[in-house]
């Protein structure tokens, strides 16, 4: 520095000069002015900091300039060559080609471990130790055991990298192992070696020539036991505890604790228990039969709670319930848990105390929910109650390396497929509002996140109410390999009194009727007092309708006259605040709008309000403040009137929610999706219709929506029940209606489980991950019990292996083809049969009088006649009086066994040889073998009496009765006429059955019964016993075949569409025929949704002639779901683009079509939806946002939800053309996201600040 800064000499002050001087502040270059500096000091500029400057890091570009550039002698005039010899040194480099192959430096296979002297502690030495599984990364391994990725990856992982390996997803057996593959082989070592090597002329000789020179070993065991034998002289201490030792219980030995029944001797709670399993079940391994999910009683208090947990990792100021209390118990042991009950029960103290634990533990929690506003204000709550907590949303990322992350479950499931770093740590994760599993579109990722978790993870679901909790725990529990407890209460903390209004005028305003009591009884009396007075004012023309108005609809001056009546009757008897659940958007906001002469709201409340609303929008830019919406809603809000739904600006439905929680919003429009997301109860809620449209069509709402819905009324502490209030505007809903839906059970647990192909292309890239596990793991195909038919398995194994073999050989050579002969005949004679009964011409023929064949233990191809048809269509029998032989009339008379078919083939009918004898039988459809063309006048009410009477005792002897002789002579004089086999009723020709099934077969049958008479073995002496022994054998064998079935691959029911996913992705060459993803595929596996589509226009640079505003409008119909009325104006270019996306789409619709994808080409394209290109064009060019509202109908929440969305489009986009190596396409994405990211759309959640 010294040379650079030589100090300048200054000539000391003479009389002229003014006593100034400067002084130098900081290194920053400001000086200031001293005018008194101190007597008998110099006058040079002095400095704040003594030394002078501190050193700082040469600037390389000035030095450059300084060497290279301002060096005269660098530059000479005179000396060329030297300079240029100069210069070469500089430039000349050595070429090292080495440089260019760069490898990561192989992992070390050691390290060093410290040797201590056990005593002290000192360090004596260091031991090299091998260390195992080094090679393992990201890229290659599913193991924990694998190397973390680099830190930018961390949070959510690579699309690169493997997942964590599943839990309950078992590494290959060793059985599995052991299994060759055709081109692996045994190479025995001893014998039939190979000696000469193909192409040398001698060889080696292997034989043992010197192996007896060699002594006897020493035999291990031999040693052992002399060990033994040396070491039996202990003193006497040893003896004793030797004999204690031969006291102590032999357990038996097994590979694990679980075999011993140690984890359930732990597990059950009194030693009385413990023995009685011990004893009950001494053989069965306790592992095979398991019940995963184990309810947990909650009906007795749990006294001994703080003596179990005396410190808990968190307290809270109120006393817990007793389902609290047990789910605690339960996350203390580390244990699953699934909670279910209704909203305000307090589910949110079980995440709670989880967040807790994992930061005392130093682990995380992942918290996730269906909605993204439920997050934010998780995110909220949870920040106050412990500080350490993160948000990960499609487009907020904020401390993402806290202990408790709370995310939307996609991103989850992304993070997951991704192997980010933060699985590592996991110790919980928290999937709220687990009911969301039945949502159609988004259901699947629940499942696959649930799958895909890792085994050190444990699991917390919270749930309204659902009937089927047990068995969706008990899914979970087995795909997981571990215990999950169902604690389940249907406790309300407030009760609820369900009501009917029908008032609609200051007269009528009282008639308020209760319906359902807080003790859940449903009142008659209540409903036909609210019948009788909405009777009252109805017209004459009505009354003779009863309760139904003729028209469902009011219209809007009734509407309003019951809601002013209303909320004027509520706010009187302080019943607010008020939710009124309306179905419709618009309805909601004519609601509002119509109340304009209500004032709900205190002169303090309105200030509140106002300051609160002007603090809340501040951060707007001051044109988004003015906006229509914004305006309409401050007005209303001043009179304590708001209104909620997907329309409303997400900022303001956030000020709303405030405000209704501290209880300045008196009365809140709001639609279904209130209830779902936000947990804000209130004093009341009202129902303004109990129909809505869920897509398809009106519905009367589900009881599980509507106790959804009516939970939200009754705040705990402050109320002591809530009241729910139907309003009957157009008359009084059906009775059956109301109670089905307050009372009904709420709906199960569906899976929503569908193969995407973002999955499909995720699980590929893996190659230890299958597709089929995935969809054998899922709730769907939770019905399979694959351990149970495992199990069954190895047992027909057994018995198959212990039958007695088969003689085939001499006449009966051809007895397994007539086996499988006569198997397909019976299944063809039997769906024939079926088809005649479900046919009107069959049931015709088979009545009263017809003459019938009939086959079955007793009788052989004996004649009858149906007396009698029951009338259960299911399954039908058949009264019939039948001949037989006389001292066959009973029913376990021992005649031909019917196991050996002999009917089959042998048509002759049944004459007796003694005299004819008769019975009375019911018959199945399987035992009449034939309908013949002849029908007997019969009295069957005669007969049967006449019957029933004979099989008394007393009356044993009598003779038959008149009817019945008639009918047996009949019978047999027919069996006589026809030995060989009567005529029978074609079902073709004479029933007139046309359809392909039964004309095939009966053709069928026809040859069928041909080829049987060629068969040799049926003369065979042994036949019927032989016959037996083929019966019992393949009866065993098709159960073996159809469990294997069950348990394989093949039953999967999604199957079939597995592979016709696997066509497309193939046709498309996304993946190559052996499976292996290709670069298309790992661009799709980057796109959360409509991948194939975004995929292909990437490949076919459909962006690439489109600014970034156009590519971003464009986009735009990924997102955009709604259909609009307003027809967009946008540029050529754009036009053009929507045609590109639309062909490329219909292209992809018919290959799938082509797959055979059930979803045709018009479904697919139509999926699309352009409404919006204008207007995110227009809003990605700078408009202001009030004028973008104006170019269309759809309302402004929906419009900025829609470019939220689109932004995450844009970035996966974005993601996608960087592993493509398009930077141009990439820096476009980027442009058109900043492009859109601003003002009111982009402001931060209120919540998260």
């Amino acid at each position: 520095m010294s040379g650079a800064m030589e100090r300048i000499d200054v000539p000391p002050a003479g009389p002229m000069d003014l006593p100034l001087s400067l002084l130098e502040m900081g290194c920053s270059g400001r000086f200031e002015l001293i005018t008194h500096p101190m007597p008998g000091q110099p006058l040079p500029p002095q400095s704040t900091l003594p030394h002078g400057l501190p050193p700082t890091s040469l600037n390389l570009e000035t030095e450059v300039e300084k060497q290279f550039l301002r060096d005269p002698a660098w530059l000479p005039i005179h000396d060329t060559d030297f300079a240029f010899q100069k210069f070469l040194k500089v430039s000349q480099r050595n070429v090292s080609v080495d440089s260019l192959l760069n490898c990561a430096p192989s992992p070390l296979h050691s390290g060093l471990s410290v040797v201590r002297d056990p005593t002290t502690g000192m360090l004596l030495d260091f031991t090299e130790v091998l260390l195992e599984n080094t090679g393992l990364s990201a890229k290659n391994s599913l193991s924990l055991q694998r190397q973390p990725g680099p830190p930018s990856e961390s949070i959510r992982g690579s699309n690169t990298n493997y997942p964590f390996r599943p839990g309950g997803m078992e590494e290959l057996t060793l059985d599995q192992i052991k299994k060759k593959s055709e081109l692996e082989e045994e190479i025995d070592f001893e014998n039939d070696l190979l000696r000469v090597p193909p192409g040398l002329k001698a060889g080696m000789d292997f034989t043992d020539k010197d192996a007896k020179v060699a002594k006897a070993e020493v035999n291990l065991m031999s040693l052992l036991s002399s060990m033994d034998k040396t070491d039996l002289q202990p003193e006497e201490e040893e003896k004793e505890e030797s004999k204690e030792k031969k006291e102590a219980p032999k357990l038996p030995r097994t590979n694990s604790l679980e075999d011993l029944g140690i984890k359930d001797a732990v597990s059950s709670s009194s030693p009385a228990e413990k023995g009685k399993d011990e004893k009950s079940k001494p053989k069965e391994n306790p592992e095979e039969n398991k019940k995963w999910a184990i309810p947990v009683n909650i009906t007795s208090p749990c006294e001994d709670f703080y003596k179990r947990i005396p410190n808990p990792a968190f307290k809270w100021p109120f006393e817990l319930d007793v389902f609290q209390k047990q789910a605690v118990l339960r996350l203390e042991a580390h244990d699953s848990v699934f909670v279910a009950a209704h909203t305000s029960a307090g589910k949110t103290v079980v995440a709670e105390y989880a967040i807790a634990l994992s930061q005392k533990h130093m682990t995380r929690t992942i918290y996730t929910s269906p909605i993204k506003a439920l997050s934010n204000q998780k995110f909220r709550d949870f920040k106050n109650t412990f500080g350490d907590v993160g948000l990960l949303t499609g487009d907020v990322q904020l401390s993402p390396e806290s202990s408790c992350l709370i995310m939307t479950t996609e991103i989850l499931r992304s993070m997951l497929y991704n192997g980010s770093e933060v699985i590592r740590d996991l110790e919980w994760v928290i999937f709220d509002e687990v009911h969301y599993i039945n949502d159609a579109e988004r259901g699947v990722v629940w499942e696959e996140v649930l799958i895909m978790l890792p085994d050190h993870v444990s699991i917390i679901l919270l749930s309204a109410t659902v009937p089927n909790a047990l068995e969706f725990s008990e899914w979970i529990g087995r795909i997981k390999k571990r215990h999950i407890y169902v604690i389940s209460t249907m406790k309300r903390p407030v009760p609820l009194e369900h009501h009917l209004y029908t008032g609609n005028s200051t007269k009528t305003q009282k008639e308020m009727f209760l319906l359902v009591d807080a003790a859940g009884n449903f009142l008659t009396k209540g409903y036909y007092a609210a019948v009788d007075a909405k009777k009252e004012r109805t017209s004459k023309h009505a009354q003779s309708f009863g309760t139904k108005n003729t028209s469902q609809n009011t219209s809007s001056s009734q509407d309003r006259a019951v809601w002013l009546t209303l909320l004027h009757f509520l706010s009187q008897r302080q019943q607010t605040p008020v939710v009124a659940f309306t179905f419709s958007r618009t309805r909601c906001d004519e609601n509002a709008r119509s109340l304009d002469s209500m004032d709900m709201t205190t002169s303090i409340e309105k200030a509140e309000i106002h300051s609160f609303f002007q603090k809340s929008l501040s951060r707007l830019r001051g044109g988004d403040r003015q906006l229509p919406q914004i305006l309409v809603m401050r007005d209303l809000l001043k009179r304590g009137i708001a209104v909620h739904h997907s329309g409303i600006l997400p900022i303001l439905k956030e000020v709303i929610e405030m405000l209704f929680s501290r209880g300045l919003v008196k009365v809140l429009f709001a639609t279904e999706t209130f209830a779902m997301g936000v947990n804000m109860p209130a004093r009341t809620v009202v129902f303004d219709s109990i129909r809505k449209h869920d897509g398809t069509g009106f519905r009367n709402l589900l009881p599980g929506e509507y106790i959804q819905m009516a939970g939200r009324a009754g705040r705990r502490g402050l109320d002591a029940t809530g009241t729910v209030i139907i309003l009957c505007k157009a008359g009084v809903h059906e009775m059956a209606d109301l109670h089905v839906m307050m009372l009904g059970k709420p709906t199960i647990l569906h899976s929503q489980f569908r193969l995407t192909y973002t999955m499909i292309l995720n699980l590929l890239r893996v190659e230890a991950l299958r597709v089929t596990d995935m969809m054998r793991r899922s709730f769907s195909e939770s019905h399979r019990d694959t351990q149970a038919h495992e199990k069954k398995i190895s047992q027909l194994k057994q018995t198959l292996s212990s039958l007695p073999p088969l003689d085939t050989d001499g006449q009966l050579s051809d007895m397994l083809p007539y086996y499988h002969t006569i198997t397909e005949l019976r299944t063809t004679t039997e769906a024939l049969q079926r088809a005649i009964l479900e046919s009107v011409n069959g049931l015709k023929a088979l009545s009263v009088g017809r003459v019938i064949v009939i086959n079955n233990k007793q009788h052989l191809n004996a004649l009858g006649v149906i007396l009698q048809v029951s009338n259960d269509s299911l399954n039908r029998t058949f009264t019939a009086l039948i001949i037989c032989e006389k001292g066959n009339e009973e029913k376990d008379g021992q005649g031909n066994d019917i196991a050996t078919f002999p009917h089959l083939y042998n048509t002759a009918l049944f004459i007796p040889e003694g005299p004819c004898s008769h019975t009375v039988q019911k018959l199945k459809l399987q035992e009449v073998t034939a309908i013949t063309v002849k029908t007997l006048k019969v009295i069957p009410d005669r007969i049967i009496d006449n019957y029933n009477k004979r099989q008394q005792p007393r009356f044993k002897h009598d003779p038959p009765g008149q009817a019945i002789s008639t009918a047996t002579q009949e019978l047999l004089r027919l069996a006589e006429a026809n030995p060989g086999g009567m005529a029978t009723l074609d079902p073709v020709n004479d029933l007139q059955l046309k359809s392909v099934d039964v004309v095939e077969g009966s053709m069928r049958c026809r040859v069928l019964q041909d080829s049987l008479r060629e068969f040799s073995c049926i003369h065979s002496p042994t036949f019927a016993e032989q016959f037996a022994r083929v019966q019992e054998r393949m009866s065993v064998q098709e159960e073996l075949d159809r469990l294997l079935f069950l348990v394989s691959d093949q039953s999967l029911t999604l199957l079939p569409e597995y592979h016709q996913r696997i066509k497309v992705l193939q046709s498309l060459q996304y993946i190559d025929s052996s499976g292996a993803v290709q670069l298309k595929g790992r661009v799709a596996c980057q796109i959360s949704s409509h991948e194939l589509l975004l995929t292909e226009l990437l490949f076919e640079n459909v962006l690439s002639p489109l600014a970034p505003e156009e590519s971003a409008a464009l986009l735009s119909c990924l997102v955009f779901t709604q259909n609009t009325q307003v027809e967009p104006h946008i540029t050529n270019t754009l036009q053009e683009g929507i045609d590109k996306v639309l062909s490329v789409a219909k292209r992809i619709g018919e290959l799938q079509r082509e797959c055979e994808i059930p979803q045709t080409a018009e479904e697919f394209v139509g999926q699309f939806k352009f409404g919006l290109t204008e207007v995110v064009y227009c809003w990605a060019r700078g408009m202001p946002f009030a004028e973008i509202a104006q170019l269309t109908d759809v309302q402004e929440g929906t419009v900025v939800r829609c470019i939220q969305r689109l932004d995450e489009v844009l970035k996966e986009v974005r993601q996608a053309a960087r592993i493509v190596g398009d930077s141009v396409l990439g820096s476009k994405m980027e442009k058109a996201s900043l492009s859109i990211r601003r003002d009111i759309v982009f402001t931060a959640s209120l919540y998260t600040h």
